[in-house]
């Protein structure tokens, strides 16, 4: 990816100063040339605050680091990125949901994302579920269990603008009725691991998400994600497509909250349409460690009843 123009330095007019002196005042010329070099100097953006010279090896300073941007606890990701050379792990320590029209209960430990900011627009994410627990009882009497490591997710986010201010480099997005936006892809595969948990099969995906800076204490998120699911019952692929829409803003101090909605269609006949309604609490403790909490309600049949979620964050 190249490095994206200074825009603030080039979208800048240097003012101009009057300048009313006789030709032979060798003395108000140099003043006037030393005044407007300094303005000129001050007026521009210094070259190191154009944040597309920071990559891997050579990372972020982190005085000029965007602020947190997790992809959690909401299920609409976020467009925008890791700072370059930094790390982030959002984790999920404990996961409970209950599934009344297959009467399955599931417990989760530890769902990981590991990211990696690979440079200022772009980061690699791992995502795995460490261990799951599966438990269903059967129509007939008796009980069918799964546990294990779930299937692992490559993912990379790709943010095409609004990832920074315009000062510090960034692109220069455009607006949606005056409100700043910011945009980002994210294509995914998915691997499975051949454990109990497994689909057995590769999976994978798109994702497009839009960010509204609204206010300085609260914004919305968008998105849309385009998968192929394998199905076990038809021995095919089937297409789906899940679109969230979330508002998250500041409580009080360092106290957030969110709510969200969350819907999915599918191509297999035997699904349909499934809807969600999710909300949580976020305490940041500071710039770089957030702690969530969480839950997510079915709206329809064919969704899980309630899942019950709390994590953090970490940025470093």
């Amino acid at each position: 990816m190249t490095n994206s123009p200074d825009f603030s330095t080039l979208r800048r007019q240097h003012p101009t100063i009057p300048f009313h002196t006789r030709a032979s005042s060798v003395f108000s010329r140099c003043l006037f040339i030393a005044l407007a070099l300094l303005l000129t100097t001050t007026t521009s953006a210094p070259a190191e605050t154009n944040k597309g010279q920071f990559n891997l090896f050579n990372p972020t300073p982190n005085e000029l680091m965007r602020d947190l941007s997790p992809d959690r606890p909401d299920g609409t990701e976020s467009p925008r990125t890791v700072d370059a050379g930094h790390f982030a792990i959002e984790l999920s320590i404990v996961d409970w949901s209950h599934d009344s029209e297959t009467d399955t209960d599931t417990l989760t430990f530890f769902d990981t994302n590991l990211k990696i900011g690979l440079t200022n627009d772009i980061d690699l994410q791992l995502v795995f579920q460490a261990y799951g627990e599966e438990r269903t009882d059967l129509p007939g009497g008796g009980v069918a269990e799964a546990n294990g490591f779930a299937d692992v997710q490559l993912r990379l986010k790709v943010n095409l603008w609004g990832n920074d201010p315009v000062d510090q480099g960034g692109k220069v997005g455009p607006q949606l009725f005056g409100i700043d936006t910011a945009v980002g892809v994210m294509p995914f595969i998915q691997i499975p691991t051949g454990t109990e948990l497994s689909s057995e099969h590769v999976e994978g995906g798109f994702i497009v998400m839009l960010g509204l800076d609204v206010a300085d204490n609260w914004g919305i998120g968008l998105m849309a994600e385009f998968d192929g699911v394998y199905d076990g019952g038809d021995d095919n692929y089937d297409f789906e497509f899940v679109h969230t829409a979330v508002v998250g803003f500041d409580v009080v101090g360092p106290v957030g909250m969110y709510v969200e909605y969350i819907g999915s269609l599918s191509t297999d006949g035997d699904v349909g349409y499934q809807a969600s309604f999710s909300g949580g609490v976020t305490y940041e403790f500071n710039s770089n460690f957030v702690l969530d909490a969480g839950l997510r309600a079915g709206l329809t049949n064919d969704v899980e009843d309630i899942v019950l979620f709390t994590g953090f964050t970490l940025r470093y």
